[in-house]
């Protein structure tokens, strides 16, 4: 009798839910779970990062919370704040009061505002956490978030320290604009995501279309891993590649070289920008179709 390995399970569920792993990401996702470890995703932009996050959250049927990082996040954005303007309308309220009381009153769960990093461990259920492009915050508060997924608890100097309900499912993600910290990396699991190879973006295609004939998925995987090999400024996505595969879908092609006019003139698809259109010029097109079966 054939035994299932944890990895297959997760591979199936994901698939399930519209998401293709290879055995590397399966093997990281099952090590996740199984170790109770933060997974960092590297990788280009395009690659399906943000989407394993989703994915895992469909899978195991439970909520996904997104922290977008960006260039001076604090940790009030990312963790909580107070709801100033409340807290001012109860103060006006409790004139005469004794200050301790009121101070006790405004200070309370009634004016707190979760923000992602707050709401992720106060989950009846343990949630998906994606803590999306951490490297595009500054060093102060990758210090701090290491803190956070070392102890999952929350100090609030006003409130007290919160403790976490449920821990959740950690998964960071960075483009490598900014070397991360030994600390973080050794904090985390680590897989590095490229594009796919053809076959697997070809099942990624029939996973999302799944009226789509099989033959086109193909050539369409194809042909988008030959345009990627192309100087391009910006490299096309997962995501393009499902958009131009609904696109030539109800354009009702069945094979691309019947169609090359129609193949050229929806690269919009794929190509994002002036310089890129510039350089996937008709005769380009026309040299790539030639190599795809």
């Amino acid at each position: 009798m054939a035994v299932t390995l944890p990895q297959e399970r997760i591979a199936a569920q994901m698939a399930a839910v519209g998401y293709v792993p290879d055995r590397d990401l399966s093997t990281a996702l099952w090590l996740m779970d199984s170790l109770s470890r933060p997974l960092l995703l590297e990788g280009e932009a395009g690659v399906g990062k943000t989407e394993v996050a989703r994915a895992l959250a469909l899978a195991h049927d439970t909520k996904l919370i997104r922290l977008q990082c960006y260039e001076g996040l604090d940790q009030s954005s990312a963790l909580y704040e107070w709801n100033y303007q409340r807290q001012l309308l109860a103060i006006k309220a409790r004139e005469g009061l004794n200050a301790d009381e009121v101070e006790e009153a405004i200070f309370s769960e009634k004016y707190l505002l979760e923000r992602p990093l707050l709401a992720a461990i106060r989950q009846a259920k343990a949630p998906v956490l994606l803590i999306d492009e951490v490297d595009r915050a500054d060093e102060e508060f990758e210090a701090f978030l290491l803190e956070l997924l070392s102890d999952f608890q929350v100090s609030i100097p006003e409130f007290g320290t919160i403790a976490a309900t449920t821990i959740p499912r950690v998964i960071l993600t960075s483009n490598g604009t900014r070397e991360l910290s030994d600390a973080l990396r050794r904090r985390c699991l680590y897989h590095y995501v490229d594009f796919p190879d053809v076959d697997r973006e070809a099942r990624i295609i029939l996973s999302r279309l799944p009226g789509i004939d099989a033959a086109l998925a193909l050539q369409i995987a194809s042909m988008v891993g030959l345009i990627r090999k192309e100087d391009l400024r910006k490299t096309p996505g997962v995501a393009e590649t499902l958009d131009w595969a609904a696109t030539l879908a109800g354009l009702d092609i069945r094979h691309l070289h019947d169609e090359p006019d129609a193949v050229h003139e929806t690269l919009m698809c794929l190509i994002k920008t002036a310089e890129d259109k510039a350089r996937m010029s008709r005769q380009v097109t026309e040299r790539l179709l030639g190599k795809v079966a």
